[in-house]
């Protein structure tokens, strides 16, 4: 292993957060991982926001059904695609999994929470003033963990072939 994949192997959504502050610095840089994503013929079609308001935190919590931890995290990132992008969605979940491996680095836990096509996409659009031209990707609650449980996952053998897949 080297310090990347460690950063990615140690990467569990968290959905409890300590009421402790997440530093500019790391916001920023953890921004700028994000734009620093992949994207289909370089057209970036991102637009991201940074919410540490309380009162906002707490309305797109009341909002984002698989979301309602979102109201005590430190910080939550909304990323928005540009609609007539053949590839935003891909783009910007490409730029969401760069901004939560870098939260990562940092000792800042994360949990994503989906946006693309949920019946409250729209509704964070509008509460965001995001412009129409946007729709929401993905938004990811961030902060120091309060409490991490960490969830099992599949074996590599069940879900990984070389070649061709072979169900013997």
């Amino acid at each position: 292993m080297n310090v990347v994949t460690t950063v990615i192997k140690s990467r569990h959504s968290v959905r409890k957060f300590k009421p402790d502050p997440v530093d500019e610095r790391v916001i920023s840089d953890a921004v700028e991982c994000a734009a620093l994503a992949p994207t289909a013929r370089n057209t970036q079609p991102w637009l991201f926001g940074v919410i540490r308001d309380k009162q906002t935190l707490e309305k797109i919590a009341g909002l984002a059904e698989n979301g309602k931890f979102i109201a005590d995290c430190a910080v939550c990132f909304a990323i928005f695609g540009e609609k007539k992008e053949t590839y935003y969605l891909e783009d910007c979940c490409a730029a969401t999994e760069n901004l939560i491996i870098a939260l990562q680095a940092y000792g800042v836990s994360s949990c994503w929470v989906a946006g693309d096509k949920k019946p409250y996409a729209e509704a964070v659009r509008t509460l965001l003033n995001a412009p129409e031209k946007y729709t929401l990707v993905s938004l990811v609650a961030a902060g120091a963990p309060s409490e991490i449980s960490l969830a099992s996952k599949k074996d590599q053998k069940k879900t990984l072939f070389f070649e061709k897949y072979d169900e013997s």
